[in-house]
């Protein structure tokens, strides 16, 4: 159970902080606060369609934000993000487990209503040194309204009800091997 949850954990991190990761090379607007719906539409693995809710506030943002650069600042080699006329793109290259992952996103839309973050990636090595394998990833994220009255900003709730909150993710952080305290 608990590896489930440090994997749930880990994975609501680089979905919500993902984007904001990056943030080192260039500082990404805040969103909205309030209640944001996040679809996330994977190909080329066998993670099936994922719907989350998080409510956030200005705070809660900038805590991610705070919290991922430096997690991302330790595993990755290459975290850059430019400004574009639509949006942002950012390029990583990061290890993390015996493996590498070479990425690249589009970020488009605004912080205030909707965005979409979509991703490329190529993943070498891992598990018996398996083959390189490409995925793709759509972010679709929307403004819903006011956080409900029985969450908190950082409260995350996952596919079958499932409620965390983003501001443990830095408790997870000093389950992983490895990881700088």
């Amino acid at each position: 159970m608990t590896r489930q949850r440090l994997a749930l954990g880990l994975l609501c991190c680089s979905i919500l902080g993902g984007v904001a990761s990056a943030a080192f090379a260039l500082d990404l607007p805040v969103r909205k606060a309030g209640l944001w719906e996040l679809k996330m539409i994977r190909s080329g693995g066998q993670m099936p369609e994922m719907t989350m809710q998080h409510c956030t506030d200005e705070t809660t943002d900038k805590d991610m934000n705070n919290m991922a650069s430096p997690m991302a600042q330790q595993v990755c080699s290459k975290q850059d993000i430019q400004k574009t006329a639509t949006g942002y793109v950012s390029d990583s290259v990061c290890s993390f487990g015996g493996m590498s992952t070479t990425s690249h996103a589009e970020i488009t839309g605004d912080f205030n209503s909707a965005y979409t973050v979509k991703t490329t990636s190529k993943i070498q090595g891992g598990a018996a040194g398996a083959a390189a394998k490409d995925t793709a990833m759509t972010i679709e994220a929307k403004w819903l309204g006011a956080c409900k009255a029985d969450q908190k900003p950082g409260d995350i709730v996952m596919p079958g009800g499932m409620k965390m909150n983003v501001k443990d993710m830095a408790k997870l952080k000093n389950l992983i091997p490895g990881a700088k305290q």
